[in-house]
Order: C-alpha cells, then sequence, then structure tokens
C-alpha cells in the first residue's frame, strides 16, 4: 500500500500526495525533529564522570542513569507508541513533547541522583516520540521510495543519537550539566509548536480498545516472526552499540588520553559519520539486499571491536571503530523497519513499537553489561563484550537459510 487514504493535506488529495512522494521540507523537519527527541536519550553519556563526582557515586552506578533512561524508553514503546495508530498522531506528539519539556526541566533541576534517575526515566519514556514520527513517514512514502524516504529520517534519528553526545559535552563545558537537560526542554517546547503547526493531520488507522490494541501488539510478535528475529539482532546491535559508548567516555578521559569533556564531545563528532549510511541503507533495503547487507553489518561491528581492543593505547583505531561501529548499528537498523514496515501497513506504530522495544531491551542491558566489563577488565572486557554480541547475531542469521523459502522472502522484504 502506499501512503494512507486517511492522511488530510490542504488543496491536495491523499492520492496525489502519494503518487508524488512527500515534500522535501516535511522528510527534512521529520528528520530534524527525530534526532531531536532522541538525543534527550544520550546527553548523559559523556557526563558521566561528571555525575559520578557531583553525587558521589560510582561507575556502575553512573552507568544506570543510560540504562533507566532507555528502561523509559522501552515502556514509552510498549505503551505510548502504539496510540499512533489508535489517535491523531499530531495531537499525541504535542502531548508527548510537553510531558518531555517538564521532565527534562525536572533533571535540570535535580537535587539528587535518584531525582535525576526518575525524571530521566520520564524523559526517556516520553522520547519515544521520534518512534511515532518514522512509522508516519513510512505512512506518507510511497512504496516504492519507502526504504529512501524512511533512511533519510532515520539519518536524521541516528545523527540526534550521535551528535548528543559533543553538544552534551560542549554545553557541559561551557555552562555546567544542568543547562544541558534545561536546554534541552526549551528545544522540546519549540518542537512541539513546529510540529503542532506543520505536520498535516493523520487519521487512526483503527478504532479497537487501548487495551486490546496491547494484546493486538504481542499477537503482531506471534504472526510474523520476523519481527521478533529482526528485533533480536538488533537488540544484539544496539546493546554493543550502546556498551561502546557507555564506557569509551571512560578510556579517554583517564590515563592514556587524559581528555577533557569536550575533547570527549569532538571525538563524538568522528561517530557522527557513521550517520551518512543511512540513505545508503535504505537504498539496499529497496533494492532487496536486507539479508545479505544485515550479515555484512554483523561482521563488520565484530570487526570493530577487534581493531578497538588490539590497539587500545591508540586514539586512530578506537576512532574508526566507532565509525564502524555506527555505521553497522544504522544499517541493520534500517534493513529492520524496512521489514517490518511491510508486514502489516495498518500496524505500523504497533509493529514498530515491538521492534524498537525489543532491541532496547538490548540496550539498556549493553549499557550496564558494558559499565560492569569495564570495572572488571577494563577496555578489553568491553571490546570481548562488544565483538560477542555482534558474532551472536551473525550465528542467529545462519538460522534463516533452514526456513522455508516463503519465510525467508518474508524476512528479506520481498
Amino acid at each position: 500500500m502506499s501512503a494512507s487514504p486517511s492522511l488530510q493535506t490542504p488543496g491536495r488529495s491523499a492520492t496525489a500526495k502519494a503518487a508524488s512522494g512527500v515534500p522535501g521540507w516535511l522528510v527534512a523537519l521529520l528528520a530534524v525533529a527525530s534526532g531531536m527527541t532522541v538525543a534527550n536519550l544520550y546527553y548523559a553519556q559523556p557526563l558521566l564522570s561528571s555525575l559520578r563526582g557531583v553525587f558521589h557515586i560510582s561507575a556502575a552506578t553512573a552507568g544506570g542513569l543510560i540504562t533507566l533512561t532507555q528502561v523509559g524508553y522501552v515502556l514509552g514503546m510498549l505503551f505510548l507508541v502504539p496510540l499512533g495508530d489508535r489517535l491523531e498522531k499530531r495531537r499525541l506528539v504535542t502531548v508527548l513533547l510537553t510531558v518531555t519539556t517538564l521532565a527534562l526541566v525536572a533533571a535540570g533541576l535535580a537535587t539528587s541522583f535518584p531525582m535525576l534517575l526518575i525524571a530521566s526515566l520520564l524523559s526517556g519514556g516520553t522520547s519515544v516520540v521520534a518512534q511515532i514520527l518514522v512509522p508516519f513517514a513510512a505512512n506518507l512514502a510511497p512504496d516504492h521510495a519507502r526504504g529512501r524516504i524512511v533512511g533519510r529520517v532515520m539519518s536524521g534519528l541516528l545523527a540526534g543519537i550521535l551528535l548528543s553526545r559533543t553538544v552534551s559535552s560542549l554545553v557541559s563545558d561551557v555552562a555546567g550539566w544542568r543547562v544541558v537537560y534545561l536546554g534541552s526542554a526549551v528545544l522540546m517546547a519549540l518542537l512541539a509548536l513546529a510540529l503542532h503547526a506543520a505536520l498535516p493531520q493523520h487519521a487512526p488507522t483503527t478504532t479497537i480498545p487501548y487495551a486490546r490494541m496491547l494484546r493486538s501488539t504481542l499477537q503482531l510478535v506471534r504472526t510474523h516472526p520476523v519481527l521478533l528475529r529482526r528485533g533480536l539482532y538488533q537488540a544484539a546491535m544496539f546493546g554493543a552499540f550502546s556498551a561502546f559508548w557507555t564506557t569509551v567516555s571512560y578510556v579517554l578521559t583517564g590515563p592514556h588520553f587524559h581528555y577533557s569533556p569536550v575533547g570527549v564531545g569532538i571525538f563524538a563528532l568522528v561517530g557522527a559519520a557513521g550517520a551518512a549510511i543511512a540513505p545508503l541503507a535504505g537504498h539496499w533495503a529497496d533494492r532487496k539486499l536486507v539479508r545479505p547487507m544485515t550479515a555484512t553489518a554483523f561482521a563488520v561491528a565484530a570487526l570493530a571491536f577487534a581493531l578497538a581492543g588490539v590497539r587500545q593505547r591508540h586514539i586512530v583505531p578506537i576512532a574508526l571503530a566507532a565509525v564502524l561501529i555506527d555505521m553497522a548499528v544504522q544499517t541493520t537498523l534500517i534493513l529492520g523497519q524496512h521489514t517490518i514496515y511491510q508486514l502489516d501497513p495498518t500496524a505500523r506504530a504497533r509493529l514498530n513499537s515491538a521492534f524498537i522495544a525489543t532491541f532496547f531491551i538490548g540496550g539498556a542491558l549493553g549499557s550496564q553489561l558494558g559499565s560492569i566489563a569495564f570495572r572488571a577488565g577494563g577496555w578489553t572486557g568491553v571490546t570481548v563484550l562488544g565483538s560477542a554480541l555482534p558474532l551472536l547475531a551473525l550465528l542467529y542469521w545462519a538460522t534463516e537459510r533452514r526456513q522455508p523459502r516463503t519465510a525467508r522472502r518474508d524476512a528479506d522484504g520481498l
């Protein structure tokens, strides 16, 4: 199916919209909005060393801030994102961004670490706006260009993930860590106004009650085995990604490199170069290359961690590993989303909810396991963990060959 027939835009029919594609300015807005909202999950990563001193906590406890924020995101994916099929999306986005704004204000004014944890849990839960906007873009796009449109929006989202660390480091160095959260609160308020004014109305695709809709999300996992498979693939990749970025700041500020918070932020810019692969991954998806490029991404991620571990006292191998890891994770993410969006066009928000929730559980575990691995075995422990996760995904990928041909075609999004 093409764009949803319920799309309402002044002076243009949904049919004309589907034929001509999505306006460039709207794709750009969706990309920027996705990046700005998802960035809220990652602002704390380069701040962990500073927060340890402010609140007098251990490295493992500080890493719990990242874990709890991602747990909030998982809860939002499970209980809020499915509402994208049930409610008018523009109104839902506005309400969620309002709550995000208030939670970020509370985080910026936190007087204790538990207060910061609770505020981060709430802001993480409502920052799922990004995962309402991505399927929104998929609904607007015609079939032949869906992979490219989603890839462009995802490039904004992924750039937000990576650039958030740089922004956080620079702002905290100049004005303190509280301004990071308070500044994001201002941006969320402005974004709520912009999206409310610019987004076209999009009618719900289902009228089933909320409780039944949540049950239907679980039913989708049982109905479409490829949904769980792609979620587990991404859980392994995102766990490795989170382990790397949660702990690399400890390495960069440690005795070998002596980076300042600004230096850590500048390093994060290197990883942001990986976002450039997002449109290309969308192109691979449109060309039916989902399966081979998925395996390639797993192998690249494992090799990248090995490179970072072998030459861990040299910054160039670690920087190159950062780029390769980010490229690999982004590739599997976009290939996975392209695949699941074709399973049921009337349930894209719920499909996305199950997919993202599954792999963010992996991300939350990766953050915590990364902190534990660093405490137990230093950077070598982190790189061993990071290599193992994509290799496990690659072994699981190999089992696709034992599936019937029709199942393999479904998994490749054909």
